[in-house]
């Protein structure tokens, strides 16, 4: 694109940032830190409450919030922010239930305590949501990684996609989770203090000084958090992101595998308990900088309007997705060095939020399939050498859904919906057992039967577009996907244990 820069001091930037990364696994490696299983899954069960919530908060704070966030504003408003106000409630859910209990088992693995509730059928189909869910996070995450560069120099999204996978997959191999915790915490501080220097550039570099932002963000009504018609279910109103926010945050923190293991790798209760408020009340802020950047980014091209190049103008205007607007901001209007750094940043943050996936996919695939179904008595080495060849199975499959993420609308909407997809079918089962004491494996069967009908259809018209007929058409809005999957596995499972009769009896472990 014309216009972009990138000066030998940015490149050195770059590189350096890369090869420092790199480095933290690579130490955790030669230190021996990550050469067991209990160190490659659990860190030793040794972190802090500051690192570790500090990874909890970056395991937010990816390139999707690096890039959608302001991206999402740009063309809208602050609707989508009121999902991180939902983090409070979801975290004092979690600190109350959720960490004593993980902590308490002894775990590594989310799901084993919805196989003592409802058998090893449960603990499985949870164990393909997430996954399926984790290789969306990859492709989303690595797509939104190549955007910079791909602004920047020319190259193809798919070419950028495909070098970045092999460095990820090469770090997740070395680094295990020790490294994911500490590089997560690391890029963390460096994407909030280049946020913060994102916000300072556009507030002085307008034309008629920072109150013009305010000016042109007001006249379009740019800060609203969105309608708040309580009865309005067609579209992303306040109240459908609220409660959209609030299940998926419930999930995150109650029985996402990437939170689990850091609650694991946290010293005791209380500084795992301390870590998740820590990361849940920081992004808040952080998730509201990156808003209004978008926001500045709309006044700042409002005010230079024939500063947008013609593909990316032609892409809002076709696509409906202002994702390409930073990176481009980013590689033409940052000082010398800035720019390498941001771009070093992104591509940084992107590597610790995939290599967290990686680690997370490949030590369910090795607790949940390898060390229940295929080598009950395996060795340290052969567990070892498992969650090599699972790591580097995710990264693939991951790096492939990179690629079709190019045919995507918006990234932040693409993911959404993935996320609400998966996280409602494994949400309403692990309710349906907390709900109800009385519920069978029977019923649990007919309820997620059920469930994941109802997100199927629901979830119809976000996959397929116009090509689903008029008559099948879901009329709500796609975040309600996880509430009405919820809530359908939750009352119908109940609905059938009372039924059915009989059937397995809860166990409560």
């Amino acid at each position: 694109m014309s216009g972009t820069h990138f000066t030998l001091l940015d490149v050195i930037v770059l590189v350096a940032y890369f090869i420092g990364t790199m480095g933290i696994g690579v130490y955790f490696y030669y230190t021996g830190k990550s050469r067991d299983t209990e160190g490659y899954t659990a860190a030793g069960r040794s972190l802090g409450s500051i690192v570790v919530g500090l990874s909890i908060m970056a395991t937010f704070l990816s390139s999707i919030s690096f890039l959608a966030l302001p991206g999402a504003a740009y063309i809208g408003n602050w609707n989508q922010f009121v999902f991180s106000l939902t983090l409070p409630i979801a975290a004092m859910f979690a600190v109350i239930w959720f960490v004593p209990y993980y902590r308490s088992r002894k775990e590594v693995s989310a799901y084993h305590h919805i196989e003592t509730r409802f058998g090893p059928w449960a603990r499985l189909y949870m164990d393909v949501c997430y996954l399926l869910m984790q290789i969306g996070r990859i492709g989303s995450v690595m797509f939104l990684m190549a955007l910079p560069l791909h602004a920047l120099l020319g190259w193809s999204i798919p070419l950028i996609v495909t070098v970045t996978g092999i460095a990820v997959i090469i770090y997740s191999l070395f680094g295990g989770i020790i490294a994911v915790i500490w590089a997560d915490a690391i890029q963390s501080v460096v994407l909030m203090a280049g946020a913060l220097l994102c916000v300072v550039l556009l507030l002085f570099n307008m034309p008629e000084g920072p109150g013009q932002i305010f000016e042109i963000a007001a006249a379009d009504s740019k800060f609203s958090l969105g309608s708040l018609d309580p009865f309005e279910f067609t579209k992303a109103t306040l109240w459908t992101v609220l409660v959209y926010g609030i299940f998926i945050n419930l999930t995150n923190f109650g029985i996402d595998q990437n939170y689990v293991q850091r609650y694991a790798a946290a010293k005791s209760v209380k500084e795992a308990s301390k870590s998740l408020w820590l990361g849940a009340l920081l992004y808040i802020p952080v998730s509201a900088l990156f808003f209004f950047i978008g926001t500045a980014l709309f006044a700042f091209y409002t005010a230079h309007p024939d500063s947008l190049p013609i593909e990316i103008v032609e892409r809002i205007e076709t696509r409906g997705t202002g994702d390409y607007v930073f990176p481009f901001y980013i590689v033409t209007q940052l000082p010398s060095g800035v720019t390498g750094l941001l771009i070093a940043a992104i591509f940084a943050a992107a590597m610790s939020t995939v290599s967290t996936s990686l680690n997370s996919g490949a030590t369910i695939l090795l607790t949940d399939v390898y060390n229940r179904y295929l080598n009950r008595n395996a060795t340290e080495q052969q567990q070892m050498r498992f969650l090599y060849g699972a790591t580097l199975g995710c990264g693939i499959l991951g790096t492939l859904v990179g690629i079709s993420m190019i045919w995507a609308q918006g990234i932040l909407d693409t993911w959404w919906t993935i996320q609400g997809i998966f996280a409602g079918g494994m949400l309403g089962l692990f309710l349906l057992g907390m709900v109800s004491r009385r519920a069978t494996n029977a019923g649990a069967v007919v309820g997620v039967i059920a469930g994941v009908l109802a997100i199927t259809w629901l979830s119809l018209p976000a996959l397929l577009g116009d090509a689903v007929p008029d008559g099948m058409r879901n009329p709500l809005h796609f975040h309600l996907t996880i509430v009405i999957g919820t809530a359908t596995i939750v009352l119908v499972g109940m609905l059938a244990t009372m039924a059915l009769g009989g059937g397995r009896p809860a166990t409560n472990d």
